[in-house]
C-alpha cells in the first residue's frame, strides 16, 4: 500500500511540474491563436513587413559604406583599383547609352 502512496506522490509531483512548464511555455495562448486564423495570419503580415523593412534598411546602409569605400580608394588612384573602377564606370554608361 505505501508503494501505491510513493508512486501517487511522485505522479502527483510530475503533473504539477508538467503543468508548470506547460504554463510557461504558453501553451493556451499559442492554441488560441492556431484557432483564430485571422489573428495569426496578422501577425505573420506584421512580421513579415518588419523583417522585409529590416531587410531594406540593412542593404541600404551596406551598400552606403561599400560606396564610400569605393570612393576613398577611388581617390586614393591605385592602379590596379582605380582602373577596376574606371571599367565599371565605362560599362555602366554604354549599358545607360544603349537603353
Amino acid at each position: 500500500m505505501e508503494k501505491k502512496d510513493k508512486i501517487l506522490c511522485l505522479l502527483e509531483e510530475r503533473v504539477k511540474e508538467l503543468a508548470i512548464n506547460m504554463e510557461k511555455m504558453k501553451l493556451a495562448e499559442y492554441v488560441d491563436m492556431l484557432e483564430n486564423p485571422y489573428k495569426l495570419l496578422y501577425i505573420n503580415f506584421v512580421s513579415g513587413i518588419a523583417r522585409g523593412l529590416g531587410i531594406a534598411v540593412g542593404f541600404a546602409i551596406l551598400g552606403a559604406i561599400i560606396v564610400l569605400i569605393l570612393q576613398r580608394l577611388a581617390a586614393q588612384n591605385l592602379p590596379l583599383i582605380g582602373n577596376f573602377i574606371a571599367d565599371l564606370v565605362k560599362i555602366v554608361q554604354m549599358q545607360l547609352g544603349t537603353k
